[in-house]
């Protein structure tokens, strides 16, 4: 990842290492403990890294129109309590397709999409104190999906 990179997504990268704790204060609003935060989750008897949501979306609109995609995306990013660090989308000129990527301080949401089928594939991977299962309703509703398809693999299971 390059200098320019990094500093599109807020990382200071002139910092001296001596400023890596109040950098990590800045960014997630606490303060730098001596103990290591790993931001697992646990949750029903179950310690893991955190929800990796699999989503189709079939008989969906919008599929074309970057504004939608990434309003949906914004909004997904909001309903699920998770912190926005960058959004990037490219459209694809041969079908009007959409790719793209909301990087989350707590992992990332990406999609892609075809327009001609009237279907998006839907990655959400969060941990953290974050509600990934609420992007759901918002994702049914920004793209008028017809049918959902959802799965979910917890990653990093201790």
């Amino acid at each position: 990842m390059s200098t320019h990179s990094l500093a599109q997504i807020g990382v200071d990268v002139e910092a001296k290492a001596s400023d890596a704790g109040a950098e990590v204060e800045v960014q997630t609003g606490k303060p730098n403990a001596r103990e290591p935060r790993d931001f697992f989750i646990e949750r029903n008897g179950l310690r893991y890294a955190g929800s990796h949501l699999i989503i189709d979306l079939w008989d969906a609109e919008h599929l074309d129109d970057l504004g939608a995609v990434e309003l949906a995306l914004r909004r997904c990013v909001r309903a699920a309590g998770a912190t926005l660090l960058h959004i990037h989308l490219h459209r694809f000129s041969t079908n009007g397709g959409i790719s793209g990527v909301a990087v989350l301080a707590e992992s990332h949401i990406t999609i892609h999409t075809w327009p001609e089928r009237r279907y998006a594939a839907i990655d959400v991977f969060m941990c953290g104190a974050t509600r990934p299962h609420e992007v759901v309703p918002v994702l049914r509703h920004a793209f008028g999906a017809g049918r959902i398809a959802l799965s979910e693999q917890l990653r990093g299971v201790l």
